[in-house]
């Protein structure tokens, strides 16, 4: 099995569930020190702290931060910190953005079409049951995983009088786009960079496809991939590769936050070809092989990482 040298740190924003965390466990049984930056309430560190003790038994140094990523003052404190870890040898392979930190509302107030609505109600008539029991029970059956009642269940809910206006754009775009920029410029002007350093940010099929109150998360994640090329291309010359990863639709909290996400899950699983979710183990052992030698010269990439879900037409 392959194994890091000993020398090659991985500095992960949102390392404490998700990509991050699977990325940190990824990296972490091949051998490569952790540096996890991450935001969680007290009451979340019961479920969290366990999983870095796992992260330290793989003989692996893991430096934990819970401090606001997106904060200049607390990038420096990290890195501060993290230098002195370093020491004289030591320098970091992996900078990964996995921030997920985002609004997710409507630009306008939505005007619904009723074409479920009304196939729901004739297909109640037709039964002689109570339309509204019908999409109750549509709704727990989907909630349940069972996909193809997608079409009578209940659509999302939205807010009707929160919109979204220029800054959650500002905040939204800043959080999980521009702010890989921060990161790798500051680890850039300390010298903490590898000689052949890799940089990961993580963008979904929202970049090209317009989903519902994914608006603002849409435009970070385009201003991540733009970012992504500059990086690419403008720190070639100090050793760093930048390359986004584009997972399919994946069961992590953030996903749980977006309205519809049961929706998005069913209509994922019948277009994949394997007919399930992508994982966030999938995408890390990506990031692994990416990380490694043999991958020094793919740069600049968006790199899909659906099982072929992208490129899947009609469901049967």
């Amino acid at each position: 099995m392959h194994r890091f040298d000993g020398h090659q740190w991985a500095v992960i924003l949102g390392g404490s569930s998700g990509f991050g965390l699977a990325t940190a466990q990824v990296l972490a049984a091949h051998g490569m020190h952790l540096c996890l930056v991450h935001r969680d309430r007290r009451g979340a560190m019961a479920r969290i702290e366990p999983e870095f003790e796992k992260l330290r038994g793989a003989g692996v140094e893991v430096r934990t931060c819970n401090t606001d990523a997106l904060d200049a003052a607390s990038r420096s404190a990290v890195l501060d910190a993290l230098a002195a870890d370093l020491g004289r040898e030591a320098r970091v392979r992996v900078l990964l953005h996995s921030i997920a930190f985002g609004n997710l509302k409507l630009v306008a107030p939505e005007r619904r079409r009723d074409g479920s609505a009304r196939a729901r109600a004739a297909l109640a008539e037709t039964l002689g049951i109570d339309a509204a029991k019908l999409a109750e029970a549509a709704d727990a059956l989907l909630a349940a995983g069972h996909d193809a009642l997608v079409g009578l269940a209940s659509p999302p809910e939205y807010s009707d009088r929160h919109f979204l206006d220029a800054d959650d754009f500002a905040r939204t775009v800043h959080a999980m786009g521009t702010s890989l920029l921060d990161w790798t410029q500051e680890l850039l002007a300390r010298g903490l960079f590898a000689d052949d350093a890799r940089v990961f940010g993580l963008t979904s099929e929202g970049n090209t496809v317009a989903w519902k109150g994914y608006a603002a998360v849409a435009a970070a994640k385009v201003a991540l991939e733009s970012v992504a090329r500059s990086i690419a291309v403008e720190l070639a010359p100090y050793g760093v590769r930048c390359n986004v990863v584009q997972a399919g639709v994946t069961e992590t909290p953030a996903l749980a936050a977006i309205p519809g996400s049961a929706h998005l899950k069913a209509q994922a699983r019948a277009r994949n070809p394997f007919g399930r979710l992508t994982t966030p183990l999938d995408v890390a052992c990506v990031i692994y092989l990416l990380a490694r030698d043999e991958a020094a010269w793919i740069n600049g990439e968006v790199i899909r990482v659906d099982g072929g879900e992208h490129i899947s037409g009609a469901t049967t």
